[in-house]
């Protein structure tokens, strides 16, 4: 049975997933026991068509508790969407469940709060600069512009570097002008 639920979270069927459910109400309840366990969720998340979307959606809605399980690989479903660049799966879950942003997966990497630190003290933008990840630090540096938080641009790691050290290490000199901001 749980075969075939991973099948349906894969295609996104929310059909099978009810009839399963039918069949064993407490299916879902199984993947809450054991400490690190890839749910429903996470399969259909790092799918991320529109149709696991529309799973993991509906499997958030059944059990929240599953936005912020860690797999046996330390990663919850929203870092699954990350990792494989699932952006509007990743969106629909930020706005069915906000709080997911701050869910904390494999030693903290990919901090989803701006003032959330990584265990090696980086930021979101430090991890954006260090990545190369230009649409993602766009979008962090906007929202630090619209929230007044540009300070966050001079928090140092444990390696005592701010954004802009990591950034000249890199060679990513585009984000050091004044015009990225803008």
């Amino acid at each position: 049975m749980e075969r075939k639920l991973t099948e349906a979270a894969q295609s996104g069927d929310i059909n099978i997933l009810y009839e399963l459910l039918r069949l064993d109400p407490a299916l879902l309840d199984k993947f809450d026991k054991p400490s690190f366990m890839d749910t429903p969720l996470h399969t259909a998340a790092a799918v991320g068509s529109t149709a696991s979307t529309h799973f993991a959606l509906e499997v958030l809605s059944l059990k929240p508790s599953f936005g912020v399980k860690l797999n046996p690989d330390g990663y919850t479903p929203l870092d699954l969407a990350l990792q494989n660049r699932r952006f509007q799966t990743i969106k629909r879950l930020i706005q069915q469940d906000p709080e997911l942003i701050r869910g904390k997966g494999r030693e903290s990497d990919m901090p989803k709060s701006i003032q959330d630190l990584t265990i090696r003290g980086e930021t979101a933008v430090h991890i954006a600069v260090r990545n190369m990840n230009v649409r993602a630090l766009q979008v962090l540096l906007g929202w630090l512009q619209r929230t007044n938080n540009e300070q966050i641009l001079n928090r140092k790691d444990d390696n005592g570097d701010t954004v802009l050290h990591v950034a000249a290490s890199k060679n990513q000199l585009e984000i050091k002008t004044p015009s990225f901001f803008g």
